[in-house]
Formats: C-alpha cells, sequence, structure tokens
C-alpha cells in the first residue's frame, strides 16, 4: 500500500497539478481581501490521489507553512511512536526513608513530557509525600540532559517574551513554563484578588489591584503589568471591574529557573520542607526509580498540538523522536529523522522543517506537498487519531471562530505575514476532499475570508 500511494503520489507533482484558473467566487475573495493571485497557493483535491486535483493555483511554490508544520511532526510522531505511546518522569532517591524524612537528595529526571502541567506535577509530589516522605534532608535535583541545550531567549521570535507560544522545549518542561494569573473582582473591597499558579518559589506577586471603571476591552494593557523584575512583578495600573473574573497565562520572565521554583514552591504548599535546595545535576548512573510519573498518551498530546496549536508540545514532541530513536533529543538529529521518514513514505522530495512546530521563518513547504501528507494520512490506519486530532470549523480549537462552510477538519497556521489551512473537507456529495490554502503576504491575516469562500466551493462539489 506504501509503495502504491508513494508513486502515485510521485506522479501527483507533475502535470497534474498545472496552474488553473481559479473560480469566480475565490477570485473576488482574494480581490475583496486585497491579496494578490501571486501570494497565495491554494489546492483542492480528492483524498484519493489517483483522482485529479479540483482546484490547484501555484502548488508547487515553496512558503512558509507557519503552524500548519505541526502535520508532518504529530503524523510523523504517531507513525514512528505509535498512539499509545507515553512518557515518563523518573523519579529517584540516594537515600532511605526514615522518620518521614529522605536522609539524602531526590532526583526528578526529565524525559520530554510534554504534558507535566500543574494538576500532574502535584500528584507527582503528593505521591513523595504518600510514600512517606515529608522532608527531604538534602536537594532536589533536576536532571534536563536528555534535550540538547537549546536557547531560552523567549523574546528572540517576535520580540514578545511573555506570550506562551514562545517557550522553549526542555526535557523538563512544567506547565509550559508558564503562571496563570487569576483575577478575582472583590467589589465590596474595591479590588481584584490575584492568584498565580502554579506557585513559584522566591516570586511575590502583588496579592491585588485596585478595580476601574469602564468597558473591560483591554484589560491586561489596563493592568500595565511591569513584569522588569521577575521576582516581583508590579501593577501599574487597574482591573476593569466590568470584565468579571478572567485570567491571564504568562510565560515567566525568567525562563531558565522556571522548573526549580515550580518545584520549590508546590513541594512547600503541599506540605513538604526541603533541607537542601533546588538545583540542576544528572542522574548517577545505576539509580533504580521510587516510582515513574506517566503522560497522557501520543494520541491524545496530537489532539492538543493540533486542536490548539501549542508549540512547545510539537517542539517537544519533535525533540522526543530523536530522544526516543537515537538516545538524547537534538533539532537537527529530529530534522534528519523527519526528512528520512517523509521520503521513505510520502515522496522523494521533503520540505524543509525546522523545530517541528511551525514557529520558524526558516521552514518551507508547497501545497503539493501538504496535500500529499494528508492523502498518505488518509490512507493508513492511524486516520482516526489523526483527523480528530485536527480543529473542526466552526466549532473548536483554532477553527472556531471561522464561519462554517462546508463540514472541515483544518489546522491552521498564523504568524506575521502567514495565514493558512490545510485538512480535510467534507463535500455535499459525500466524497472527502484534502484542502490546502496558504498566503504568504503582510496582509496574509486577511485570508480568513477566503479561506471560507474555498471552503464553501469545496464543500458544493459534484
Amino acid at each position: 500500500m506504501r509503495l502504491r500511494l508513494f508513486l502515485v503520489a510521485a506522479c501527483f507533482c507533475g502535470g497534474a497539478l498545472a496552474q488553473q484558473a481559479l473560480p469566480p467566487e475565490i477570485d473576488a475573495a482574494l480581490a475583496r481581501a486585497r491579496l494578490p493571485k501571486d501570494a497565495v497557493t491554494l489546492l483542492v483535491t480528492d483524498v484519493d490521489p489517483a483522482v485529479p486535483p479540483r482546484l490547484s493555483h501555484r502548488p508547487q511554490e515553496p512558503v512558509n507553512p507557519a503552524s500548519i508544520a505541526k502535520l508532518a511532526t504529530t503524523f510523523a510522531a504517531l507513525e514512528l511512536l505509535g498512539p499509545a505511546f507515553t512518557w515518563t518522569t523518573p523519579v529517584y532517591a540516594d537515600a532511605p526513608i526514615v522518620d518521614r524524612t529522605l536522609q539524602g537528595n531526590l532526583y526528578i529526571k526529565g524525559q520530554g513530557d510534554p504534558k507535566l502541567v500543574l494538576e500532574r506535577l502535584w500528584l507527582m509530589l503528593r505521591r513523595l509525600r504518600a510514600m512517606g516522605i515529608d522532608r527531604i534532608a538534602g536537594d532536589i535535583v533536576l536532571d534536563r540532559s536528555a534535550f540538547e541545550p537549546l536557547s531560552t531567549d523567549p523574546s528572540a521570535f517576535d520580540g514578545e517574551p511573555l506570550r506562551p507560544y514562545n517557550a522553549a522545549p526542555d526535557a523538563l518542561l512544567l506547565n509550559f513554563r508558564s503562571v496563570v494569573l487569576t483575577f478575582t473582582p472583590q467589589v465590596a473591597a474595591g479590588v481584584a484578588r490575584v492568584t498565580a499558579d502554579p506557585p513559584l518559589a522566591g516570586v511575590e506577586w502583588p496579592a491585588q489591584l485596585p478595580l476601574s471603571g469602564g468597558e473591560c476591552g483591554d484589560w491586561r494593557g489596563a493592568l500595565q503589568a511591569d513584569f522588569t523584575d521577575p521576582l516581583r512583578p508590579r501593577w501599574g495600573g487597574g482591573f476593569p471591574v466590568a470584565c468579571g473574573e478572567r485570567t491571564w497565562p504568562v510565560a515567566f520572565a525568567d525562563p531558565a529557573s522556571h522548573a526549580a521554583r515550580t518545584i520549590a514552591g508546590l513541594w512547600q504548599e503541599i506540605g513538604g520542607t526541603l533541607g537542601g535546595q533546588v538545583r540542576e545535576d544528572r542522574v548517577p548512573a545505576g539509580m533504580v526509580p521510587l516510582f515513574e510519573q506517566p503522560s497522557p498518551p501520543l494520541a491524545e498530546v496530537v489532539r492538543d498540538i493540533n486542536k490548539f496549536s501549542n508549540n512547545v508540545m510539537a517542539q517537544q514532541v519533535f525533540l522526543t523522536l530523536s530522544l526516543q530513536l537515537r538516545g538524547q533529543g537534538n533539532r537537527q538529529a529530529s530534522r534528519e529523522l523527519l526528512r528520512d521518514w517523509w521520503q521513505q513514505r510520502i515522496g522523494p522530495v521533503p520540505p524543509a522543517f525546522d523545530n517541528g512546530s511551525g514557529l520558524s521563518r526558516d521552514e518551507r513547504t508547497t501545497a503539493a506537498q501538504l496535500a500529499r501528507l494528508l492523502q498518505y494520512a488518509w490512507a493508513s490506519p492511524l486516520m482516526p487519531e489523526f483527523a480528530s486530532s485536527l480543529p473542526v470549523v466552526g466549532t473548536d480549537g483554532t477553527m472556531r471562530r471561522v464561519r462554517m462552510t462546508a463540514p472541515a477538519h483544518l489546522k491552521t497556521g498564523s504568524l506575521r505575514d502567514v495565514y493558512g489551512v490545510a485538512g480535510y473537507v467534507h463535500g455535499a456529495n459525500g466524497r472527502r476532499y484534502v484542502l490546502v490554502a496558504i498566503a504568504n503576504h503582510p496582509q496574509a491575516q486577511a485570508m480568513r475570508p477566503v479561506v471560507e469562500a474555498l471552503l464553501a466551493w469545496t464543500g458544493q462539489q459534484r
């Protein structure tokens, strides 16, 4: 089956994808959006690669796909690791437990779990308490060596260091290196109460700020938050009472210390005490874990990645490929593995892969390559897991605000100067179509009405 699909797909990149005139309604939508035709690539074709495309416009043009790149990362992972694959985070001790005190050090070894969020981290530390550890006499040692060291400058990509989507991957990624701030109005007192989860040791969040009048609007801007000193954030403004309770996920301003502060703060919050400090080092050879904290299965992680376009989770999966298949999470090794996988299963010319998430200015692919990937996935036994991970137009994930002009599962991609979608459309004739539409242009964000028009056109095909 794979050989047949490969041969058909290889033919698919030739004359069958010749340039076609655009349907009038798509032409008109592009004109209204003020997007030139040479700024977009469009392709609509059957899920069966033997059927000629219904629409083909610049299908061989390399473009930046933004987060649509996650399709290759997630489907390759489903194939190479299996949908039931789980990450484990082992916990070790180098001394006995006496009178509810661990007499030495506790070690936590990160192995790339993309979803070691607050709730699961709490359960892991709570398990230590249930094992009879109230106090750790030595240190808590964090081992992050499973992934190669990477830059942790969250402002490097687009100058937005507080956006959680810019968090860098980490073998011991805790709560996406972010803090969720909750603002709850206390009208009688004239203030909004502020809580921060997870609690970060050594960080003094202001417990409240004044309530203000007026509409909710840009309530985050109204806070006048100052994170210049990561250990002492400040509010210079107020919180609009009209907003009700709101949450704000914020990337911690000192990402390198986030894991240590999270572990220390949460251990203290659940009643544990620590004689030493939280520091980084490697687990000594030959140690046997006290226990291992499992992750959700890969199929569930893939759903989170594609539905909500989670960049750091995608990068965790990307690096896990080389960790599992070559012994350490390394970007170059993961690129090589992804290229090899593509050439063996989909076609001889792979896209230009970067970090697995699409948060990149260097990633390049074509509409034809994406269509071949989606056709290959549709013919796979893993199709149900993969297709159901894509956002449902007009319903959930990153497509919930797009008007459903035809039933579809589409992955979105959005960066400055990039907007696109790729996925499956359910036609009124009962057939399933692959749709790819990407704009690379300063006005790319105006592409959404074009996507809606293209969806309607595709859904009406007979």
